[in-house]
């Protein structure tokens, strides 16, 4: 994986790229997936079943990269719980975020359903490194078989945040019943930028994924961009003093249809939950869950 994200021309190249108009309409079809790197897979599994309330649909390996996974599947995105075994880019790449970073957030998938045409425009803006990669997973538990055609997206175009797009191209997941205690779907990912104008070139102008609203938050004292794709809203938090010039996955917020029987679900589980208050958002209700996340800030949420 870190191999295939090169640097090849300045964000002053971007800032000039062309707008086009209705050919590269859509291309970010969805959130496909959000990765959370972890040390022991099998707690890291257990604690997130507990989390969200739904058993994982695969457990399986990436041979050829040296990573094996746990996947849980939502109806609009899937969580991947990500660890090192053996030898390989994906090795590589999880060691490497556990050791400058610890267990968290570490990369973010966006679906398409043509993965050729999102690699012409990159090429057509000279980008030099548009190489697809075909990737294979099998399911140890019933052998199922899972094929996927990537592209890595350049660091300096994410300003450091690992992105890559991916069309699914064998195989499907499970969806599991959630109940009403446990988890429907992804609501929001959070990203931090230093940059919200910078954000908007890339996702907005760039990829064509919909702004719904950009905004200044007054009692926060920051500015918020709310993208929208396939029922999932991506909230980006502009934080001018943030150390790092870029972008960052901060956390995650998983809805649920009934957050009281969640939050008595969770803490008879042992885990640690903030009391229920009134979300940002107008009618919802939101908990935070302060334990068995690896790192990952979390609230689960209630539309009312």
């Amino acid at each position: 994986m870190l191999s295939l994200r090169i640097v090849i021309k300045t964000y002053s190249d971007l800032l000039v790229l062309k707008r086009e108009k209705g050919s590269h309409k859509d291309m970010i079809g969805s959130i496909d997936h959000i990765i959370i790197a972890v040390e022991n897979l099998e707690q890291a599994e257990a604690d997130y079943q507990t989390i969200l309330g739904v058993q994982s649909v695969w457990r399986g390996e990436h041979q050829e990269l040296g990573t094996r996974n746990s996947i849980f599947n939502f109806s609009n995105t899937y969580l991947e719980l990500l660890s090192a075994n053996g030898q390989g880019v994906g090795a590589e790449f999880v060691t490497n975020v556990l050791s400058s970073q610890g267990e968290g957030l570490c990369g973010m998938a966006l679906g398409t359903s043509n993965i050729e045409k999102v690699r012409d425009k990159l090429f057509q803006n000279r980008f030099a490194d548009t190489r697809l990669s075909v990737g294979e997973g099998l399911d140890k538990t019933n052998k199922r078989l899972r094929r996927w055609k990537n592209l890595f997206l350049p660091a300096e175009l994410t300003r450091n945040l690992f992105v890559f797009f991916i069309e699914h191209i064998e195989g499907e997941l499970l969806i599991n019943d959630a109940g009403l205690s446990g988890v429907r779907k992804l609501d929001h990912v959070v990203i931090d930028t230093s940059d919200a104008d910078r954000f908007i070139q890339v996702y907005r102008d760039f990829f064509k994924m919909r702004l719904a609203l950009d905004t200044e938050i007054e009692h926060w004292g920051r500015r918020m961009l709310f993208f929208r794709v396939n029922k999932t809203t991506l909230e980006v938090v502009e934080k001018k003093d943030i150390e790092n010039d870029g972008d960052t996955l901060w956390g995650l917020a998983w809805e649920v249809k009934n957050l009281d029987l969640a939050r008595e679900r969770l803490v008879s589980a042992g885990v640690e939950v903030s009391p229920i208050k009134n979300g940002l958002k107008k009618d919802t209700l939101v908990a935070t869950i302060k334990s068995h996340n690896h790192n990952v800030p979390t609230i689960l949420i209630q539309n009312i």
